[in-house]
C-alpha cells in the first residue's frame, strides 16, 4: 500500500502543440497539507484541471495514482465520486437558489415519490453549516444573502457533502476578511487532524506557512522543488516561484509631484437598496500630478463605490462635483471618464474587466477602437501590431494574442485589465485592488508600472486592503470608514497601526 493517498507523476498538457506544464510531480498524504506555489501562468490551475479531470484522461500524458491505484477518469463526476473535490478561485454557485439547493446541486435528495426533499436537504445542510460553525447561515435563503466570505463556506459545505477526502483550493482567500480567512485556515487544521488531505493553492505565502506541510513550486511549468515548510522561508518560496531572489518587493522610485490635476467634493453615494444608506458620505480629495494616493478602509467602507461613482459606473443615487485641470466636468458613465482620460482597473476584473470568450488581443484595444478605426472597418493590421507590443510590455504569458482570455491565469488576465487602460493615456487612474489574486513576481512588475506611470506625470489612486501595500508604495494615504474621510497622512514614517485606528476612530481633518 503507497503511503500517499495522491501520486500525479510525470504530467505534461499541451495546449496547440505549447506544453503548458511538462514533466510534474506532486504527492499527497492523507491529513496532509500540501501548498502548491509558482507565478500566475506557471502551471498550477492546469496540473488541478488534470487531476480533477476537468482536462480527462487522455487529453494529457503521465500517471495519476489515488490510494495507490491508477485513476483514469474522464470527467468531475468521476473524480468527485472517488473523493477529489476542487474549489475553485471564482465561486461557483447559482445566485439565486438557495444555500441548501447550491449545496445539494445535482446531487438532489429524493422523497419516496420521486419529488425534491427539500425538508431533508435543508436539514442536511443545517448541519454542514454548524459543522462548519456557520449556524447562523439560514440555507433556505438566497446564497446572495450572503458575503462572498459565507459563501466560500458554502462551497467547502458542498465538498463536506461529497466526502472529499483531497480538498483542493485555489486562492481561497482572496476575496475574504481577515475574520473569514481565520475561520476557513482554522477549519483545515481540524479537516487534517480528521485525515483530510489538502491541495492549498495561495499567493499569500504566509498562509501557506501556516497550514501546509510540504509545499510544491512549480516554474514556467515545470517542477522546481517539493520540501517540508519546516525547511523553508516564505522568502526561499519567493526565490523558488520567480528564480531569482527578490530583497525588496516594493520598488521605489524618487518622483516629482506637481500641481492637483483631480479634485472630488463632497462625493455622496446611497445604497440601491436601502436608499437613506450613504456609501460613500461628503468625500472630498485633492490628488497631484505624479502622486500616488493609496485608499485604505476596512471592508464595507465605501472604497470601492467611490472608485465607480468617480468612473461614472455607480448604480444607485449619487452627487458630487470633480474637477480635471482646476476645470469641472460631468462624468455620467465610464465613456465620459476615459474621454476625459480618468481611467479605472476595476476590483472584479471578471465582471467588469474582461469580455471573457473574447481574445486577449481584442480585449486590450476595445477602449481604444477608433484609433484603429479606418471609415467603418478596423485597420487589424495596425490593431494587431498593437496588441502585440502591449503583451510584450506587460509580460502577458498566452499561447497567442487571439486566445480567449478566460483561458489565462487570472495575473495575466489582470495585465491585460491594466494594459487596455492603459492604451487610453490617462491622466489619472484608479486601480482597485490591481494586485488581488496575483502572484509575488507579477506584483512587483505592477509595483513597478505604478511606479512608472508616477514618473511620467500620471495622478494614481490606488485602492488596497494589504496595508503594507498600500504602505510599500504610496506617497500619501487616505483611509475611509463608514463612507467617510477618516485620515489624510503623508507617508512618512506612518504604520499600519495607525491606518487602522484611523479606519476605527473619529474623522479627522483631511489636509489640502
Amino acid at each position: 500500500m503507497s503511503e500517499f493517498l495522491l501520486e500525479m507523476r510525470d504530467i505534461t498538457k499541451e495546449f496547440n502543440g505549447v506544453k503548458a506544464i511538462e514533466g510534474i510531480h506532486l504527492s499527497v498524504r492523507a491529513g496532509e497539507c500540501v501548498g502548491l506555489c509558482g507565478e500566475n501562468g506557471a502551471g498550477k490551475s492546469t496540473l488541478m484541471k488534470v487531476l480533477s479531470a476537468v482536462y480527462p484522461y487522455g487529453t494529457w500524458s503521465g500517471t495519476i495514482l489515488w490510494e495507490g491505484e491508477e485513476l483514469k477518469a474522464r470527467g468531475i463526476r468521476e473524480t468527485e465520486a472517488v473523493g477529489i473535490v476542487i474549489i475553485h478561485q471564482e465561486l461557483m454557485m447559482v445566485p439565486h437558489l438557495s444555500v441548501a439547493e447550491n449545496i445539494f446541486l445535482g446531487q438532489e435528495m429524493t422523497t419516496a415519490g420521486g419529488f425534491v426533499d427539500y425538508d431533508g436537504m435543508n436539514a442536511r445542510a443545517g448541519a454542514l453549516m454548524a459543522r462548519l460553525k456557520m449556524p447562523d447561515i439560514k440555507v433556505a435563503l438566497p446564497v446572495s444573502s450572503y458575503s462572498v466570505g459565507k459563501q466560500q463556506l458554502v462551497e467547502i459545505a458542498k465538498a463536506l457533502n461529497k466526502n472529499a477526502k483531497l480538498l483542493i483550493l485555489d486562492e481561497p482567500t482572496s476575496s475574504l476578511t481577515a475574520r473569514e480567512t481565520r475561520t476557513l485556515l482554522d477549519l483545515i487544521k481540524e479537516f487534517k487532524a480528521r485525515g483530510m488531505a489538502c491541495v492549498y493553492i495561495s499567493h499569500k505565502l504566509d498562509e501557506v506557512a501556516e497550514i501546509a506541510d510540504r509545499v510544491t513550486v512549480i516554474r514556467d511549468g515545470t517542477h522546481v522543488a517539493t520540501r517540508p515548510m519546516a525547511e523553508l522561508s516564505t522568502d526561499q518560496i519567493i526565490t523558488l516561484m520567480v528564480g531569482r531572489e527578490m530583497k525588496n518587493l516594493y520598488p521605489r522610485e524618487p518622483h516629482a509631484i506637481g500641481d492637483v490635476v483631480f479634485e472630488a467634493r463632497g462625493i455622496t453615494c446611497w445604497d440601491t437598496i436601502n436608499t437613506s444608506r450613504k456609501l460613500v458620505d461628503d468625500v472630498s480629495f485633492k490628488l497631484r500630478a505624479g502622486e500616488i494616493l493609496g485608499l485604505a478602509g476596512l471592508v464595507g467602507a465605501g472604497r470601492t463605490d467611490l472608485a465607480m461613482k468617480l468612473f461614472g459606473c455607480f448604480a444607485g443615487e449619487s452627487e458630487g462635483r470633480t474637477f480635471l485641470d482646476g476645470r469641472e466636468v460631468v462624468v455620467k458613465e465610464p465613456a465620459d471618464a476615459v474621454r476625459l482620460g480618468i481611467c479605472m482597473i476595476p476590483e472584479d476584473r471578471k465582471r467588469h474587466g474582461i469580455v471573457p470568450l473574447m481574445g486577449v488581443g481584442y480585449n486590450i484595444t476595445l477602449a481604444v477602437l477608433s484609433r484603429f478605426a479606418r471609415g467603418s472597418l478596423i485597420d487589424s493590421e495596425s490593431e494587431l501590431a498593437a496588441i502585440h507590443k502591449e503583451i510584450a510590455r506587460m509580460h502577458i504569458k498566452t499561447a497567442e494574442p487571439l486566445q480567449p482570455i478566460a483561458s489565462l491565469s487570472g495575473g495575466n488576465q489582470q495585465k491585460a485589465v491594466v494594459a487596455k487602460m492603459l492604451m487610453t493615456m490617462p491622466k489619472v487612474l484608479v486601480m482597485d485592488e490591481p494586485t488581488r489574486g496575483i502572484d509575488v513576481g507579477a506584483k512587483y512588475e505592477m509595483y513597478k508600472l505604478i511606479f512608472e506611470l508616477a514618473l511620467q506625470g500620471v495622478a494614481v489612486l490606488m485602492i488596497s486592503s494589504e496595508l503594507s501595500e498600500v504602505l510599500g508604495i504610496s506617497d500619501r494615504v487616505l483611509v475611509m470608514g463608514e463612507g467617510r474621510i477618516k485620515g489624510d497622512f503623508p507617508n512618512e514614517k506612518l504604520s499600519q497601526e495607525q491606518i487602522l485606528a484611523a479606519a476605527l476612530g473619529k474623522p479627522t481633518t483631511a489636509a489640502a
